[in-house]
């Protein structure tokens, strides 16, 4: 996978898309390689005390993320909010995106915190370090994706195309707003007196996108929440298949975005 921030050679084929408006105006691009980045889902809640050493093993993936290997996507679920603390970046969809995706990678029970790494349980996260479990050998792509940002106000406009090498069925993408350097002084619950840190935490999460045919179109805005630091976000986009197997994925920092 290579990212930069730039207008990048392989959008010059974009500007006869339907997306031309905004990929022409991008100041952030990138576009995915000839393989696919292992896609690490971690499900976790601040209000659950097993959780911690999870969120930590995500955070030792930053290095490998930073080379294109792992895109790690941390998603805060809300179904232990009751017990005492409201985790502050949870969403209800977020724990509805964990059920599907648990039960249609093969997982016979939903918990926290649970990893799925391309749409499967991974258990083994425990025993593996962050730069062993990257040095597995990256699968061939079966679709392409580009994507660029153009920050306008509080807004970021998105312009997503993809294609696959043959109509595969029931293609969809969908696009992550993740944050880095996240912290919470926990005050109650089961992790009450701890400072928690995370990242890659979801903030945002779009789709599906379905692919038309082979091809994939989109132009979206997205606003960040607020507080949120684009210095520290990036977004991620991943396109499975109907089985939630990963067909591509990509990752583009926006540290060094203008705007």
């Amino acid at each position: 996978m290579n990212a930069r921030c730039a207008t990048l050679p392989l959008f010059i084929a974009m500007l006869t898309s339907p997306a031309s408006s905004y990929a022409a105006a991008a100041a952030c691009a990138a576009a995915s390689g000839s393989t696919v980045p292992a896609v690490v889902e971690l499900y976790t809640s601040e209000g659950c005390d097993s959780c911690p050493p999870a969120d930590r093993w995500v955070s030792s993936l930053k290095a490998e993320a930073a080379k294109g290997k792992v895109i790690p996507l941390a998603f805060h679920v809300d179904y232990w909010d009751y017990i005492g603390w409201k985790d502050r970046f949870a969403d209800p969809a977020f724990g509805a995106r964990h059920r599907e995706a648990a039960g249609r990678g093969g997982a016979s029970v939903v918990y926290t915190p649970q990893v799925l790494v391309d749409g499967r349980e991974y258990q083994q996260w425990r025993r593996t370090s962050g730069d062993k479990f990257a040095a597995a050998s990256p699968k061939p792509a079966r679709a392409e994706l580009r994507v660029a940002v153009a920050p306008a106000g509080t807004q970021l406009r998105l312009t997503l195309t993809g294609r696959t090498a043959q109509p595969v069925h029931g293609a969809q993408a969908w696009i992550a707003l993740y944050e880095n350097g996240l912290s919470t002084d926990v005050k109650a619950g089961e992790n009450k007196g701890v400072m928690l840190h995370h990242d890659f935490v979801v903030r945002r999460w779009l789709g599906p996108f379905a692919f038309d045919g082979s091809g994939l179109n989109v132009m979206q805005s997205l606003v960040p929440p607020a507080g949120s630091v684009i210095a520290q976000s990036g977004i991620a986009v991943v396109a499975v298949d109907d089985s939630g197997s990963i067909l591509q994925a990509v990752t583009l920092p926006l540290r060094d975005c203008p705007g």
